[in-house]
């Protein structure tokens, strides 16, 4: 199998100069633990994620050095701690350059570079664009979705798999989490849908896809957020700002 097979293609992004607090709180709305940051022109340019969350100077964890200590870790280390802690924009605290893979990458290696790099998500790119982003949950629905089917993925079935994504991209539904396997013909449907309307019409979708013997449904419905914030492949964040009723985080 290769990435573009299990990957999660509706991704939410956030844009370097968002205010970390806003960052915060899109990963607990939308219920992931890390962001692939992009720049005004789509390309990738980091990775937040919870842990950098953790030493920060509004909740008093920020990284503390004795002189001795600081004699030890050097000062750039000591002004990479204080950047980190203090810093209100995503571009300061994010990770940049992060760990890539592309589409046609085989699980395998996404594997060993993910344990390599001691990361649970990785994002995956088109050149120097974003197209979707592999973490460990997508290895869990792709392991329960195929647990009863061992047949290898064929060419018909990479071809059947494109189809279907297309079909359900031209039925306008944008599930929030997305993805599509194909194994003997028989598709299987992961993600996250707003309500059972949208639900079935994507398992319809699917249907009319010639090739097509069997879909099998693991989609499950979660409550849309807030606001509405648009259809296409990725959900962008950037514009998102705190108010004047946000607290330090």
């Amino acid at each position: 199998m290769h990435a573009h097979q299990i990957m999660t293609r509706n991704v939410v992004t956030v844009a370097p100069e968002m205010p970390v607090i806003d960052a915060a709180k899109a990963m607990l709305r939308h219920h992931v633990a890390g962001l692939p940051v992009v720049d005004a022109s789509g390309k990738l340019v980091g990775m937040v994620s919870d842990g950098d969350f953790i030493r920060r100077a509004e909740i008093g964890t920020e990284r503390r050095h004795g002189r001795w200590l600081s004699q030890l870790v050097g000062r750039s280390q000591i002004t990479s701690d204080f950047v980190r802690a203090h810093g209100r924009k995503v571009g300061v605290i994010m990770t940049p350059k992060p760990a890539t893979v592309a589409e046609d990458t085989p699980l395998e290696q996404v594997v060993e570079i993910m344990e390599a790099n001691n990361i649970k998500r990785v994002p995956v790119v088109n050149g120097d664009r974003l197209v979707g982003i592999i973490t460990y949950a997508d290895f869990v629905q792709a392991i329960a979705s195929l647990a009863h089917d061992i047949t290898k993925p064929t060419t018909d079935d990479d071809g059947i798999r494109a189809q279907v994504v297309a079909a359900i991209d031209k039925a306008a539904l944008h599930p929030c989490r997305f993805t599509v396997t194909v194994r003997g013909g028989v598709v299987h449907l992961n993600g996250v849908v707003k309500d059972d309307k949208m639900r079935r019409a994507a398992r319809v979708a699917a249907e009319c896809v010639p090739g097509v013997k069997d879909v099998h449904d693991h989609l499950w419905i979660h409550p849309p957020p807030e606001e509405d914030l648009g259809g296409g492949d990725f959900v962008s964040l950037q514009e998102e700002t705190s108010t004047e009723d946000d607290q330090p985080l």
